[in-house]
């Protein structure tokens, strides 16, 4: 069945999947749909590819907690290999295992990454890894709201994220986890929201 919405998403999906193959200036031209009868369409794109690019050096700034060589391995991109985005992106911050994890999972809640193209050379390019990691930040206060089955104290046992404590991310999930699956509460309305003060180094969770 054609639905447009659907059509205008599956495009980005289209050219997000031309990235990945190191597509980089990858765009849709034009497209149309064009009804045949009651129940038919053709849909036609014109896609523009462009260059394939392959990475040619990795460079990190910034970092002083984990080592080059370490965030490196972490990364998994090499010289050589297809500029795939969205393999960097999820290496970066979406992987249990990505780059960002290391620092968010060790107190770094203002730790933050911005890759940067320094240089493209005809299919090859540059990447800067530049790094602001920021100081480490210990739980300050955790407060819960909209509970009103439980004694406070019940749910203050399943958390990973009490005061004194470095922040964590990974404490944060296994947390949300936890109570969720006590089975008195709606596992989608459970939501942690940290919210980090940078003047003090401490960060607030509301629950």
């Amino acid at each position: 069945k054609f639905l447009a919405d659907k059509y205008e998403e599956d495009k980005g999906l289209l050219v997000e999947k031309l990235n990945s193959w190191g597509y980089r200036d990858a765009r849709i031209i034009s497209d149309s749909v064009q009804s045949i009868d009651d129940k038919h369409v053709n849909v036609y794109l014109d896609v523009y590819e462009g260059t394939k690019y392959y990475v040619r050096n990795i460079t990190w700034v910034g970092n002083t907690v984990y080592s080059t060589d370490y965030l490196s391995a972490l990364l998994g991109m090499h010289k050589g290999d297809v500029y795939n985005q969205k393999y960097l992106s999820k290496r970066l911050t979406e992987d249990d295992d990505a780059v960002g994890n290391a620092y968010w999972n060790n107190g770094y809640i203002f730790y933050n990454l911005e890759p940067a193209e320094v240089n493209v050379v005809g299919d090859s390019i540059d990447l800067e890894m530049r790094i602001f990691e920021g100081q480490q930040a210990r739980i300050s206060r955790v407060r819960i709201n909209g509970n009103d089955r439980l004694y406070e104290n019940v749910i203050r046992r399943e958390l990973r994220t009490k005061p004194g404590d470095l922040f964590s991310r990974e404490a944060l999930q296994r947390s949300a986890r936890e109570i969720a699956s006590m089975g008195h509460f709606d596992p989608e309305s459970v939501n942690p929201v940290p919210h980090p003060n940078y003047e003090n180094g401490t960060v607030d969770i509301d629950w």
